[in-house]
């Protein structure tokens, strides 16, 4: 295929790629992002979920953050997907202070199970205690993994805080049941104000898996659209680069985020509206994020034609036909962590083709279980490449045979 065997050779004489992070802000430069000193950075990571209804980075329960993020090291990533509910932030609005996480958590696991997660918690991190608030966890964990050389990119997984995602939970466009689009304004300017003192935080994901809002049929027929999707992403974009003009900004599409086709080309969004990085004042820091789960993939190739059609062609430098040359990150995807699930022809396409074309990426996931999914405690994440008890990996081949070649091939 043209444009994979355009990007490998691009790849090739690309500089090197950076091994550590600095406090200096990323940016972009054509399709990669880069550090400030010129340097292109790949993102090679993991998700760690804390949007459900406790509120928290998960696993805390079971191993301190230090231990956590050094397994990251471990594998040699440079980021955490680091998820996060907008109803934390409305918690704050409405009660002048953010919520202890022993609060928290019994109002998410109930008050015996809350309070004995709670004192798990402190025992694995003792500087934690019943005034500790939810979002100093959140900070703790950036500290973290800044301290380790783990960039923190920090997504809005959800306004309602629970599992993610279906098209009829509340969460899924705006103006849905639980998607109150000032809400969410407000959730990001408090949020880009906040990790300017945190400086592993060096991007964002503005909305997680935007779907159309079949719990609101009139809401979907009107709205369920690119030019909706241009003009609340863009003037979200504005208000949080107008806070923290610092911050990478990750453009997620539309169809639970698989694809972003017509943004590379610039092609009509609806009522001649068209989305042209030239328009924007950050036009240097705007990425894409695609999400894939095609884990009935038969064949590589097609696989990734329909990943350069759904958004991966921005990578593309020599076409003429591609307006918008931006960085293209995969934000999500992942399979059963096993002895024989990555050997299989999705996992090993992905692992294939990502790094050859130095596409960012980040998996799904790194929990290794849930304080609380889907009304189910301590429930147990099979797609994890952590175990139950997030301390060991849950599958040696797979981690060594799958992960941690994918690692070195994108950042090597």
């Amino acid at each position: 295929m043209y444009l994979r065997n355009a990007i490998k050779l691009l790849a090739l004489a690309a500089p090197g790629l950076v091994a550590s992070i600095s406090s200096a802000p990323l940016s972009t430069s054509g399709r990669w992002i880069v550090d400030s000193d010129g340097n292109n950075v790949t993102y090679a990571g993991a998700n760690w979920p804390g949007a459900a209804e406790a509120m928290l980075p998960e696993g805390l329960q079971y191993q301190s953050i230090e231990y956590i993020v050094g397994k990251l090291k471990e594998l040699g990533m440079n980021v955490i997907r680091l998820t996060y509910a907008i109803e934390m932030i409305d918690d704050i609005y409405e009660t002048g202070a953010d919520v202890s996480i022993k609060t928290s958590l019994i109002t998410a696991l109930g008050e015996t199970n809350g309070t004995a997660i709670f004192e798990d918690i402190i025992k694995n991190n003792p500087t934690f205690s019943e005034n500790t608030t939810r979002l100093e966890v959140y900070d703790a964990v950036a500290t973290e993994c800044y301290n380790q050389g783990i960039y923190v990119h920090l997504d809005n997984h959800v306004s309602k805080a629970e599992w993610c995602c279906s098209t009829t939970d509340g969460n899924a466009w705006f103006g849905d049941t639980y998607f109150n689009v000032t809400n969410w304004h407000r959730g990001w300017r408090y949020m880009a104000e906040h990790v300017k003192s945190l400086p592993g935080v060096k991007s964002i994901g503005m909305r997680n898996e935007l779907r159309s809002p079949d719990d609101d049929t009139a809401l979907a027929d009107a709205t369920y659209n690119w030019d909706t999707w241009y003009t609340n992403m863009v003037e979200n974009a504005n208000q949080v680069h107008a806070v923290n003009p610092d911050l990478l900004l990750f453009f997620s599409g539309l169809n639970y985020d698989t694809t972003l086709s017509p943004i590379p080309t610039a092609s009509d969004l609806g009522n001649g509206t068209t989305f042209k990085k030239t328009d924007f004042a950050f036009s240097d820091k705007i990425v894409l994020e695609i999400h894939n789960y095609d884990n009935s993939a038969t064949s590589c190739s097609s696989l990734e034609s329909s990943l350069v059609s759904d958004g991966f062609d921005a990578l593309e430098t020599d076409d003429s036909d591609i307006v918008n040359v931006l960085p293209v990150v995969m934000t999500e995807f992942g399979y059963l962590m096993d002895n024989t699930t990555h050997t299989e022809v999705y996992p090993t396409c992905l692992k294939e083709y990502l790094p050859s074309v130095h596409a960012g990426w980040m998996i799904w996931v790194l929990a290794g279980s849930y304080y609380i999914r889907q009304g189910t405690q301590d429930y147990d994440e099979t797609w994890g490449l952590l175990d139950h008890t997030w301390e060991n990996w849950r599958s040696v081949d797979a981690i060594d045979n799958g992960i941690i070649p994918m690692v070195e091939a994108s950042l090597g």
